[in-house]
């Protein structure tokens, strides 16, 4: 509704501005070509010039009262009013409205960009149905509750997180990954607010109140996307700050000396002080410079990528090493017996008795040893569990003494093994204090982790794997990757000293990236010069440690992600050139009488346009 009103609104102005400047035009050709005395051609001229340039006028007057002297409307009016003075009054007015018509441009090229962003982050939910007295009740997703059922029809957003009880159902979540494949949901499956259903009924419980869910967060997130300014920016204020009280100085040097100096007359040289004046107007600095960030955060969030400011695409444009967790950052996380080695049973006894095993435990190792067996387990012959935490499960199954757990929990035991190297996790078994064999569970790699790295390797320095995992799994993800250094069987607060030793070692003006999952990795994440979070759909912690997330868990968004924002600031770096340039050589021309107020006018304003339009490229990523 809100937004509604502020479209609606906009639009009332536009048809506003675009009425005052066909106003301004008829009446500034009445004067100059109609044969009316001279004193109505004055009036004239003054009635198109309050038509065009009122508003300006009124802006200049609140901010001197404010004490903000010098802006834009500060320059154009003083040039203007002088303009008139010296009875030059086709120029006064026709700076005036070819101001506002570069005004009306630079607003609608802002609101391109706005509307572009707007619509990729049209995610934020109007209704949730609730199912009450066996209807459905259209309720505001602010009043449900957590544990609360709702009924989500095709077509509609899904309005809340949380678990599908009952249905089936393909999702869009584009809005939020920026990926064009549907998300199949079903049953037991946990579903994320802002996607769509495309097709089905779904029922889903709600886990999280509104203004913890995932649309929720990441609409914050946007919205406060442009409050971090970037070190250019923060130039362009300080510039701005000192460059106008520069220019009207430098324009009453030229009224005032040339005069006195050259004997010349002081009507000609007030004339180029005034020219002089509307060419230096900062616009095209002021306006171009944020909106050339805030168009690369709205091309990045149209790719699933949500960029917290403008300071973090300036830090991602030039990485000096990128560095990574392993578990759900380059792997997927999900773990997979992949090797089964018996001694002294077959492999199907020897999954089955840890599958039995650990058949109460909650941990991924369990959880992939119970998918593996791919069977329904008889519970009526465990007893006695006993689990070790970080080390493995004891169990009486059958009544046998069964063990399954690491190497350090068999020598509790006194079990004698021989220690393997394997890449990946390895689960040893004993039965009646008697070794039986090993298995082995490894993560899997995601598909494109190989292809970023390369890509990653042409960007930054180094590529960095930090993770707790045992060496060996961590050696050989890295060498499948071609990672160029790893450090593994790190504690949280280990890589976080790991990761101070690179930014103390960094090349000057460069920045160490960190990408984790957002959830372990917090720490690391708030460490690092800009901390990425893989994966935030779903992940509270991701979204609120990290300084940017990729919504999806595709390690090639990193590679994109540092493409957009080094296409960002090559545009941002071109307006600063481009404006400051073509000000310098036209505030000389001025100066020498080489250009007139008319030419300045459209140097002014074309200079601002072109540069808004050059903003605007980054919204394609």
């Amino acid at each position: 509704m809100c937004e509604h009103h502020h479209h609606e609104h906009r639009d009332e102005n536009n048809k506003i501005q675009i009425v005052k400047i066909i106003l301004a035009l008829i009446l500034f050709i009445t004067a100059m070509f109609s044969n009316i005395t001279s004193t109505a051609k004055i009036l004239t001229f003054l009635a198109a010039y309050v038509v065009a340039g009122g508003d300006v006028v009124l802006k200049a007057l609140k901010n001197i009262l404010k004490g903000e002297v010098f802006d834009e409307n500060f320059l154009m009016v003083i040039a203007t009013v002088g303009a008139f003075a010296i009875q030059e009054y086709p120029e006064a007015v026709m700076v005036m409205i070819l101001y506002q018509i570069g005004e009306f441009l630079q607003d609608k090229a802002v609101e391109k960009s706005r509307k572009s962003i707007s619509q990729l982050m049209d995610i934020r939910p109007d209704y949730a149905n609730i199912e009450i007295d066996g209807k459905l009740v259209k309720v505001s997703p602010t009043d449900v509750k957590t544990g609360d059922i709702i009924i989500v029809k095709t077509g509609e957003k899904i309005p809340l997180d949380g678990t599908v009880i009952e249905g089936q159902a393909s999702v869009d979540a584009s809005a939020l990954t920026g990926e064009a494949v549907p998300r199949e949901l079903k049953t037991g499956s946990q579903a994320i607010s802002g996607c769509i259903n495309i097709n089905g009924l779904l029922k889903i419980k709600v886990e999280k109140e509104f203004g913890e869910s995932t649309v929720s967060k990441i609409l914050e997130l946007v919205e406060h996307a442009g409050s971090k300014k970037a070190k250019a920016e923060n130039f362009i204020t300080k510039f701005a700050r000192y460059y106008t009280p520069a220019v009207v100085t430098g324009a009453l040097i030229l009224a005032i000396f040339p005069p006195i100096v050259l004997h010349s007359e002081f009507s000609l040289w007030l004339q180029r002080a005034l020219t002089f004046l509307v060419i230096s107007c900062p616009c095209a600095l002021v306006i171009s410079v944020p909106l050339g960030f805030f168009a690369g955060i709205g091309g990045a969030s149209k790719e699933g990528i949500l960029i917290k400011g403008a300071c973090y695409i300036e830090a991602l444009s030039n990485p000096d090493s990128v560095v990574f967790d392993k578990t759900g950052t380059l792997t997927k996380g999900i773990f997979k017996v992949t090797a089964i080695h018996p001694v002294g049973v077959t492999e199907q006894d020897l999954l089955e008795l840890c599958a039995k095993t650990e058949n109460y435990s909650s941990h991924p190792i369990a959880i992939s040893l119970k998918e593996a067996y791919a069977k329904e387990i008889d519970t009526e012959n465990i007893k006695n569990i006993e689990e070790i935490a970080g080390n493995g499960v004891k169990a009486e199954i059958d009544g046998n003494e069964i063990l399954a757990g690491n190497a350090h929990f068999m020598t509790m035991f006194n079990i004698e093994l021989q220690k393997l190297q394997a890449p990946g996790t390895i689960v040893y078994a004993a039965k009646n204090k008697k070794f039986i064999g090993y298995i082995v569970i490894s993560d899997e790699l995601k598909d494109d982790a190989k292809s970023a790295i390369a890509s990653l390797k042409s960007m930054a320095k180094q590529t960095i794997m930090l993770t707790g995992d045992s060496k060996t799994a961590a050696d050989y993800v890295a060498q499948q990757l071609g990672v160029d250094k790893v450090y593994s069987e790190l504690l949280p607060a280990q890589k976080v000293e790991q990761l101070e030793k690179l930014i103390e070692n960094k090349a000057k003006g460069k920045s160490v990236i960190f990408v984790g999952d957002g959830i372990n990795d917090a720490p690391v994440l708030t460490r690092a010069d800009v901390g990425i979070a893989m994966g935030g759909l779903g992940s509270d912690a991701a979204i609120e440690a990290a300084d940017a997330v990729i919504m999806d868990d595709k390690p090639s968004k990193i590679v994109k992600t540092i493409l957009i924002a080094r296409k960002t600031m090559s545009i941002v770096k071109q307006n600063i050139i481009f404006a400051l340039g073509i000000k310098a050589l036209f505030l000389i021309l001025g100066a020498f009488g080489i250009i007139t107020m008319w030419g300045a006018v459209f140097a002014d304003t074309g200079v601002a346009l072109l540069a808004v339009l050059n903003s605007l490229r980054a919204l394609k990523a």
